[in-house]
């Protein structure tokens, strides 16, 4: 028997070669049309899930803005549990439900911390997060679509685990170089192309100056 797990969607803006964000962790990419059109996705999800990097580098609210609607959600992936006080995630956590997943080694002293917020911690995995574990305790707590909106190691860690069924990419009119840049998809990468994830073009539409490209499994 199968067993269900929620159905997963990628969600980022991109430059020309590839890039998340630049070196130093720009990642002011996408044109306020392509903003309200990730606002309008978000209506649609139960869940928005994120890594540590990208709730300290963007400091993200993760909403749906002005589309007026529920707000999904949010997880944000922290094995040792270092996000900070003062982030716009946990400042607003008594307002959007949120959910903060830590590994089994996190600081007891970072969990005291957290103790202090209105949220969930999940404990999940060793040293590094369990992904296939997490997203099956999500399914329990009724979690039946999630976006990922996670940094290039989040993403390979959701694409190694083959956990992934759409993808949306908006591609932006920026060539950033830098080899220590983020990707899409960082971490250890498939060794040949015949191991990796291919994936099938479902429609690729043109806003103004950037493409936003849709993908499924």
């Amino acid at each position: 028997m199968e067993i269900f797990r929620p159905h997963i969607i990628f969600s980022a803006a991109i430059t020309l070669d590839g890039k998340l964000a630049t070196r130093t962790g720009d990642s002011k990419l996408s044109s306020k049309a392509d903003k309200n059109r990730v606002y309008k996705l978000r209506t649609k999800v139960d869940a928005i899930l994120i890594g540590k990097n990208t709730a300290k580098l963007d400091d993200p609210l993760l909403s749906v803005h002005h589309a007026k609607k529920k707000n999904p959600i949010r997880v944000v992936l922290d094995s040792n549990a270092t996000i900070q006080n003062n982030s716009r995630i946990l400042r607003t956590s008594s307002k959007i439900p949120t959910i903060i997943v830590v590994g089994q080694k996190a600081h007891k002293k970072n969990l005291r911390r957290l103790e202090k917020f209105p949220i969930q911690v999940i404990v999940c995995g060793n040293q590094r997060i369990n992904i296939k574990k997490l997203i099956g305790i999500l399914a329990k707590q009724g979690i039946k679509k999630i976006l990922v909106e996670g940094g290039g190691a989040t993403n390979w860690a959701f694409i190694k685990a083959n956990l992934v069924d759409e993808i949306i990419i908006t591609i932006t009119p920026y060539l950033v170089g830098g080899i220590n840049a983020t990707t899409l998809v960082d971490g250890d990468g498939f060794s040949t192309i015949t191991k990796s994830k291919k994936l099938k073009l479902k429609s690729a539409r043109r806003i103004k100056n950037e493409i936003v490209l849709h993908y499924e499994n």
